[in-house]
């Protein structure tokens, strides 16, 4: 419901709508046309020289950004790491928090920035700092004018802006720009929306999967490999847009005393297994996850390839993604399935996901108790 005081929603807030669709909704849905301009956007190719140079060096290869872009930079790192196993490189990309790689930069290489509007202040400290240790930067964004850009020797534009504040569209085009690079580096086809597409005809089963965990008060998202990338980026949708408690965890993490806190009338899990990279002991440390979490009846769902799935015990709830068995495909089936669970699970508490709690009073004073001082 809309608040009757309005003077607190100036610009630069989203659209307040009274209820769905959301806006959110609309930047899923769009989603589906990123592909193609970011495969043929320019600035990959001089991104990828500079990764490629730095890896050849033995130097720092550094994907940096916060909140749905310091997940971003992990997709982008997954990516590039990927690539450079193709020819035969050993380096290994690192992703970092801003503020982390603000305070202790590393040394030459190259840094990566992943900033949707450019103005993150602890992304901007972080690229500053890495320039002035001898890097040379980039920004993945959607602005060529913002304050991050003007800090980069190399520009990757992706083509639409994020209207709502529950990031979903930032977060695909950041992973469909890591692909671009990675295809620059490494070669190949340009990554096409197919998987995108696909996964967004998946709505009605994903509806299922949300009504499954109804009534959770915690949903732990669990992941391996480029799988807890996107567990990671679930658990902050689910804070966002459906106000529900949500940890992310590693696959074998959730095994060693997590459950302890946990119980089948306020948690929920949802495990996800994606990642086509060969991961020995996967398969089973999944199985065992979901009969631990059956033996206390925790409701349990799970997305991820047939073959991951296949072993699951009954009773748990599973979908299958069109993964296309890369790291990109599982990353942009991960990214739309997360994103429609979470769309999914907002109208179930009642919650408008666009504004991420805003339109309460007590949420924007938090929001401004942030941030004491605008030059930090």
């Amino acid at each position: 419901m809309i608040p009757a005081d309005l003077s607190w929603h100036g610009e630069g807030y989203p659209e307040l709508r009274d209820g769905p669709p959301w806006v959110m909704e609309e930047m899923i849905e769009a989603e589906a046309g990123l592909a193609e301009p970011i495969a043929a956007a320019a600035g990959a190719d001089a991104i990828a020289a500079a990764v490629t140079r730095a890896a050849n060096a033995g130097e720092p290869i550094v994907v940096t950004g916060c909140g749905t872009s310091e997940h971003g930079c992990m997709a982008v790192a997954a990516l590039l790491g990927e690539a450079l196993r193709t020819t035969g490189s050993r380096a290994v990309p690192e992703p970092r928090q801003a503020l982390d790689a603000a305070l202790d930069p590393r040394t030459d290489g190259v840094c990566i920035a992943i900033s949707h509007d450019g103005t993150t202040r602890a992304t901007i400290h972080a690229l500053a700092a890495a320039r002035e240790s001898g890097a040379v930067t980039a920004t993945i964004g959607v602005r060529d004018d913002s304050p991050i850009a003007a800090a980069s020797d190399h520009i990757l534009v992706t083509p639409l802006r994020d209207r709502s504040w529950c990031h979903t569209l930032a977060y695909a085009g950041t992973i469909l720009a890591g692909a671009a690079i990675a295809r620059e580096i490494a070669g190949g086809a340009p990554q096409d929306s197919s998987p995108i597409v696909q996964t967004l005809a998946l709505r009605p089963q994903i509806a299922e999967l949300a009504a499954r965990l109804q009534g959770a008060r915690r949903i732990l998202a669990v992941g391996l490999g480029a799988d807890l990338v996107t567990a990671r980026e679930l658990a902050l949708k689910i804070e966002e847009g459906a106000r529900i408690a949500a940890t992310a965890l590693q696959l074998e993490s959730l095994l060693h005393g997590h459950l302890a806190g946990c119980d089948g009338a306020t948690t929920g899990l949802v495990l996800f297994a994606a990642d086509p990279q060969p991961a020995r002991w996967r398969d089973d440390r999944l199985a065992g996850a979901a009969g631990a979490a059956r033996a206390i009846g925790i409701p349990t769902v799970a997305l991820g390839s047939e073959a991951a799935l296949a072993g699951l015990p009954a009773g748990v709830e599973r979908l299958a993604l069109p993964t296309g068995g890369t790291v990109a495909g599982a990353l942009l089936t991960g990214a739309v399935a997360l994103q429609l669970l979470t769309l999914e699970l907002a109208p179930l508490v009642g919650s408008n996901p666009d504004l991420i709690r805003r339109e309460q009073r007590a949420y924007r004073e938090a929001a401004a108790a942030a941030e004491t001082r605008a030059d930090w």
